[in-house]
């Protein structure tokens, strides 16, 4: 379904799905490397980031300079 017809819910758990996977294949990334691998639209990677932090998938790690994440 293209993005433009899903809704704005709809969105951010299609982005979720995609942080998932990438994160899945990826290990422990930084968030700045994420977004930019990802190239999601506008606020989604930031959205479905939240998404998987609600449902406790996540883990963050404060680097010198950055924030990472990866799976639980």
């Amino acid at each position: 379904m293209a993005k433009s017809t899903m809704g704005f819910q709809e969105q951010i758990i299609e982005s979720a799905g995609e942080i998932y996977r990438y994160l899945d294949a990826k290990g422990e990334v930084s968030i700045n490397k994420m977004k930019k691998d990802l190239s999601l639209a506008d606020n989604f990677a930031e959205m479905g980031l939240g998404w998987l932090s609600r449902e406790d998938k996540l883990e963050y790690t404060q680097k010198a300079k950055s924030v990472t994440v990866k799976l639980r």
